[in-house]
């Protein structure tokens, strides 16, 4: 069965100032049990703010590392899961579930890619 990666795209600028509620942490407890005995979660994290990040970059050979906050993104990565279904739609029902627990104050972005094996 394909593995997909879902990345979880935030603009920390605009979201909740007290992050996740305790009943958005709830539900998301509740969804993420649910797929774990699916039998579709393989692993799922959030990741702390870009300000607590570090950037590596690679260009013409020469490497730079810039420490965060990143203030010329807009969107960042809040988190990730690694899935693993049946096919395309399967992740993608999924996903769309993960987004719609968070309700209306929230706004993000999932990006949903299946992971190349071999």
């Amino acid at each position: 069965m394909p593995r997909y990666l879902s990345l979880v795209r935030i603009d920390e600028t605009n979201m909740p100032a007290d992050g996740p509620s305790p009943e958005l942490m709830e539900r998301m407890g509740e969804l993420i049990e649910e797929i774990t005995k699916a039998g579709v979660m393989l692993d799922t994290a959030g990741l702390l703010p870009s300000a607590q990040g570090t950037r590596v970059h690679l260009n013409g050979g020469e490497i730079s590392v810039t420490d965060g906050p990143f203030t010329e993104t807009k969107e960042v990565v809040g988190g990730y899961a690694i899935m693993q279904c049946k096919d395309r739609a399967e992740a993608m029902e999924w996903a769309k579930r993960f987004l719609k627990v968070h309700g209306d104050e929230w706004t993000l972005t999932l990006e949903v890619r299946e992971i190349a094996e071999g």
